[in-house]
């Protein structure tokens, strides 16, 4: 599975292509998808271009992804949308409409008792573990931690040099991260070694302008699309020439 992460916390400064407005996020959608996509990861944004968790920001954006694409559509629950623990919790418990799945950053103040809302709620939870941080820990100790629909697995050292590494040393902290897959990823410098690693390993991984604004050659991506078609062809070649591990189920 690769998920496409269609603009995170990028904005306008990043460039035009960055999907801000909900029609702008649904057309990139689709053409993420059509491209081999086969899963959505989205942070809406208010008309202003601020992310959100409101129900009036998160309903129009989730209907018009699911009016062009029939993949899973996921949304942020991050901090830095809603930095009040309390408030974001209350967030979520206001939800009109619901998203496929959500990802939770376990290292965040809050994080169980959200998980634990959107486990309640029917909405997948993608366990956020991110280098660098008390995640791991906290995650192998939570109750909640065989209910998760998967582990986030997120390597934030951005260097193209050093990425895999932190990468190689975050799994081996997860183990067997409870029996959930895995998802692998990595941001900016790290994002193409990270995803190679994920493919010669079988695991999930995604890419989208989220995670990186260029593509494997350095250039400029033009859309999340190419990123996608991009991330196949090294997916798919890291696993044929290099297979040094198992798939995750």
């Amino acid at each position: 599975m690769v998920q496409v992460c269609l603009n995170g916390t990028r904005g306008s400064a990043d460039g035009a292509m960055v999907p801000l407005t909900p029609e702008a996020m649904a057309e990139s959608a689709a053409r993420a998808v059509a491209a081999g996509a086969t899963d959505v990861h989205v942070h809406p944004r208010t008309p202003c271009g601020r992310e959100s968790l409101s129900p009036r920001v998160l309903a129009p954006t989730l209907e018009a992804i699911r009016a062009r694409v029939s993949v899973p559509v996921g949304v942020t629950t991050g901090a830095w949308a809603e930095p009040d623990p309390a408030a974001r919790l209350a967030r979520v418990r206001e939800w009109t409409v619901l998203p496929d799945h959500a990802s939770v950053n376990w290292h965040e103040e809050g994080a169980e008792d959200v998980a634990a809302t959107l486990i309640e709620r029917g909405v997948g939870v993608e366990a956020g573990i991110w280098t660098g941080t008390d995640g791991v820990g906290r995650f192998l100790d939570s109750p909640l931690a065989t209910r998760v629909s998967r582990v986030l697995a997120e390597v934030t050292d951005t260097s193209p040099d050093t990425a895999e590494e932190s990468a190689r040393a975050l799994l081996a902290e997860l183990g067997t991260a409870h029996g959930r897959p895995v998802l692998l990823h990595g941001e900016d410098g790290g994002a193409w070694p990270v995803l190679r690693l994920a493919g010669r390993l079988g695991l999930m991984t995604r890419v989208g302008l989220e995670d990186t604004l260029l593509l494997p050659d350095g250039q400029r991506a033009l859309s999340n699309a190419q990123l996608v078609t991009q991330a196949l062809l090294q997916y798919d070649g890291a696993r044929r020439r290099h297979p040094d591990g198992t798939a995750h189920e």
